[in-house]
């Protein structure tokens, strides 16, 4: 898989990865609950997330994440945490402003940028 994903998908697999993580599997209607979107969006997604090997979907089928997506979905939750820990700890923000704020940077910080602020919240927080 040589593209990037975009920015929703990006999300459902981010989605996929915690509620697999939290309830041991996933369905279709977990995933539109968590995220705030039809059915149909989230099978439209769903669909894709497959076709790039990023999970195994079939229409009766359970979810599952693959190496590869589970990979990528750590990627994308770990850049959120980050961005919310900064937010909330470094610059004291409210969680829900915390949470939209790294929901919408994750999808486009530079690995650069990323790093430097995980290491100033680091350093703030054990100060």
């Amino acid at each position: 898989m040589n593209e990037k994903l975009t920015s929703s998908l990006e999300d459902y697999l981010e989605a996929i990865y915690i509620i697999i993580k939290q309830n041991n599997s996933v369905k279709a209607i977990d995933i539109s609950r968590k995220l705030g979107v039809s059915r149909a969006s989230t099978t439209e997604a769903l669909k894709k997330l497959a076709q790039k090997k990023l999970i195994n979907y079939g229409r009766y089928d359970a979810i599952s994440i693959t190496p590869l997506g589970e990979s990528l979905a750590k990627e994308v939750a770990n850049k959120h945490t980050s961005l919310f820990e900064f937010f909330k700890y470094v610059l004291g923000a409210s969680d829900e402003e915390s949470q939209k704020n790294a929901c919408a940077i994750e999808h486009i910080i530079s690995a650069d940028i990323l790093e430097r602020i995980i290491k100033f919240t680091k350093n703030y927080i054990n100060k």
